[in-house]
């Protein structure tokens, strides 16, 4: 069992940063935004990191669909590897980091129960999350309705939360309260554990996590006020009362009606562009929290600069590796539908560079 330290983290370190080698770089991902389709882009990505997971399946059958799996595949493998060799002390909050997969595939199956959709359909929708899941999804999807998938829930981490806000879905008939519940439920775990570390791994872990409890927090508030006209109360209820850059006093500023510019101004004075994006929010709030993104992007890279010896480093290469994916499920999307480069260049994390 790797213990704390040096040693603890001396083999974790150098399976991470031989990953974050194999991350894509600028040129290969030009080279995938020009390619003319998906059958293009496929043939590059298997020259990459990435191609013995896509190689898995026949050319013919290889989906967009079951392509984004297989490259999520990836990443399971990874954070299966890095959960194995993390300090006893810092395990937790990796395997916490993992869960926000099993979150959104039980988000998944929620509303596949409500549209009547088959496994078939959902399961390649699902993260790929293996033995390490406590999820039963598809005794879940085929229990027939909410209240029952969720009784099948009993003894995993979800059913508590669940079943308290289960009243506020029988009332109202919509999923949101449940999905609140989980997603709020989810980060206040993640930065529990943040806060449990050792010094080193804690000042670490709270810069990165917090970066990423920054950026759901801003959107949450900015969403819940913008499409859902929530109360002050409500959308106070709704987030966080902790991040590292932004406060419990931002939040309720935007709950109060304040200017959001101004408060993302203060926040991050060096983010260009938001009054314009905040002139048509619907159309500029993806923007908008693309940008977000590339801080927290920005703020992982710096995480392998000196003493490497503490969980920042894995955070950041799992964070780094998300992203990457949700770049490359956009471009998928976008080949595979024929969808011109300047519809979703901006929604890439890394489009600022492709031009």
């Amino acid at each position: 069992m790797p213990g704390s330290g040096v040693s603890g983290y001396a083999e974790l370190n150098v399976r991470v940063r031989v990953r974050y080698s194999t991350l894509l770089t600028p040129q290969e991902f030009a080279g995938l935004f020009e390619a003319a389709d998906f059958s293009a882009l496929i043939g590059l990505l298997k020259r990459t990191a990435y191609g013995p997971y896509l190689m898995r399946v026949e050319e013919n059958d290889l989906t967009p669909r079951q392509a984004v799996y297989q490259i999520k595949s990836r990443m399971a493998d990874a954070c299966a590897t890095v959960a194995r060799l993390a300090p006893a002390q810092a395990r937790p909050l990796v395997i916490q980091f993992y869960r926000n997969f099993e979150v959104d595939n039980l988000k998944a199956v929620l509303r596949g129960i409500l549209t009547g959709a088959a496994w078939d359909r959902v399961r390649y929708v699902l993260f790929p999350l293996g033995s390490m899941t406590v999820l039963p999804a598809q005794a879940m999807l085929e229990a027939g309705s909410v209240g029952a998938a969720v009784e099948r829930l009993h003894g995993t981490p979800y059913y508590g939360t669940l079943a308290h806000a289960m009243k506020r879905y029988t009332a109202e008939q919509s999923l949101f309260p449940l999905e609140v519940a989980l997603d709020l439920s989810y980060w206040r775990e993640l930065w529990n554990n943040a806060n449990r570390l050792p010094s080193r791994d804690r000042a670490q872990s709270r810069r990165l996590v917090g970066s990423l409890v920054d950026v759901n927090n801003l959107m949450w508030a900015i969403r819940y006020r913008v499409y859902h006209h929530l109360s002050k109360e409500e959308l106070i209820n709704y987030t966080l009362p902790f991040g590292y850059r932004v406060r419990d006093d931002d939040i309720r500023a935007i709950a109060a009606g304040a200017d959001i510019s101004q408060v993302l101004a203060r926040i991050y004075p060096d983010m260009s562009n938001v009054d314009v994006l905040l002139r048509e929010p619907r159309q500029g709030l993806p923007e908008l929290e693309v940008q977000l993104q590339r801080h927290v992007a920005e703020r992982c890279r710096v995480a392998f600069i000196g003493y490497p010896f503490h969980i920042g480093v894995t955070l950041a290469y799992l964070v780094l590796n998300k992203l990457e994916i949700q770049d490359l499920i956009v471009l998928i999307e976008a080949k595979s539908s024929q969808i011109p480069a300047e519809r979703f260049q901006p929604y890439l994390l890394i489009g600022n560079t492709l031009k």
